[in-house]
């Protein structure tokens, strides 16, 4: 697929695929723009093209009516706005002659944002299930596509793929393309010795990546709920802690075959998630809750850290949804923040944790996309990038 820079926008309307699925409060408030403000380097390139843009973005899952509330795209249309200092027509449609009327308006330079993409998944999953006239649809509006939401490249979807698959003048834009810059080497060809960091909560979700970091890393820090799953697979009392069942005999698996798994030796333990008055230890009690890595823990991975010119990192260290149980994540990303290598997070919570944190610039990339940069690093190809 080609880049922005190869391609003629001057006075065209172009379509761009973002990525605003972006966290909302309960008070209908944007917890974290990163997504946003990562999509305005391709945003404003385009504007300078003197062209019209129509900006196309899923915001969560659609399953009822009752989601259509609370799922509208109108108050990320509003934040974009501010970012940019100029007007985003947004249109509560996804599709009809009230986006069809918009867009023959359209003056070079305007932005328009379409309603939420996965409303259409109200009616038989049309979006998420890449259906053949919708993504010919959007595609009519338009004379050039980008595709420029990283976060779902790893999903064939009506709004990239289907668009995509109907429009001659294609590209990816710069955000998509500095993911794939700054992943692609961590396969490839990272620069020994390369530690990964795993943590969160689910194994299951992170197996093929698991199997393939594995072959190129040269140890694998273990921490998060993640790593329960694998004391109990050596036998180790784990209390009260959240495991992943099915992937116990993965883990067991794993760990006979590699001794890169590098575990946890003392936990940050507690009675119940939601009570501050935690202790340490070394080994669980029946009733304990592993809520995060302990010192000792946190000295053992800096020392394998401190040997590396290579980190991809994806998954928190401990219970982060409370600021309690933050430390672990947090002087990691301290202790990373002060050494001169290639660190790269892969997204998701772990990039949500560390924004939050004020470490984002003290990685080499954080990238935009959870799921999509997993099954990168798994050697997948993604089908929103090879287009």
């Amino acid at each position: 697929m080609k880049k922005i820079e190869e391609l003629d926008l001057e006075g065209k309307k172009v379509i761009i695929r973002v990525d605003y699925n972006v966290p909302i409060n309960e008070k209908g408030e944007i917890v974290d723009d990163n997504r946003i403000v990562e999509s305005l380097k391709t945003i404003n390139y385009c504007l300078n093209k003197n062209c019209k843009l129509i900006l196309l973005s899923h915001l969560g899952k659609v399953k009822t009516e009752e989601d259509l509330k609370t799922k509208s795209l109108k108050v990320v249309s509003e934040r974009l706005s501010k970012l940019l200092g100029k007007e985003v027509m947004f249109i509560p449609k996804t599709r009809g002659i009230e986006v069809e009327e918009a867009i023959s308006n359209m003056n070079e330079k305007d932005i328009i944002m379409l309603e939420n993409t996965r409303f259409e998944d109200l009616d038989g999953k049309k979006e998420s299930k890449n259906d053949p006239e919708l993504g010919k649809y959007w595609a009519s509006l338009g004379d050039v596509f980008i595709n420029d939401a990283f976060g779902t490249c790893h999903r064939a979807h009506a709004s990239n793929v289907g668009i995509a698959s109907n429009i001659k003048e294609k590209a990816l834009g710069f955000l998509v393309q500095k993911e794939v810059d700054n992943l692609l080497p961590i396969i490839n060809n990272p620069e020994k010795p390369f530690v990964v960091i795993l943590g969160g909560a689910k194994i299951s979700d992170k197996i093929g990546t698991i199997k393939n970091l594995a072959l190129k890393a040269d140890y694998i820090l273990v921490g998060g709920a993640m790593a329960y799953t694998f004391l109990k697979a050596k036998g180790i009392s784990v209390g009260k802690s959240l495991i992943d069942e099915e992937s116990i005999e993965f883990a067991k698996q794993m760990l006979s075959s590699t001794d890169k798994i590098i575990l946890p030796i003392d936990h940050i333990t507690n009675k119940d998630t939601e009570n501050n008055n935690f202790t340490v230890k070394d080994m669980l009690d029946s009733d304990d809750i592993g809520l995060d890595i302990g010192p000792k823990t946190i000295d053992l991975f800096e020392s394998y850290i401190a040997k590396c010119k290579t980190l991809f990192w994806n998954g928190p260290m401990g219970y982060y949804e409370n600021e309690v149980y933050q430390k672990g994540t947090k002087e990691l990303c301290d202790y990373i923040s002060k050494l001169n290598i290639t660190s790269v997070v892969g997204g998701g919570d772990t990039a949500s944790c560390i924004i939050n944190m004020g470490y984002k610039d003290k990685f080499t990339h954080v990238s935009t996309g959870g799921g999509a940069s997993l099954e990168l690093l798994e050697g997948k190809d993604l089908p929103g990038i090879n287009l």
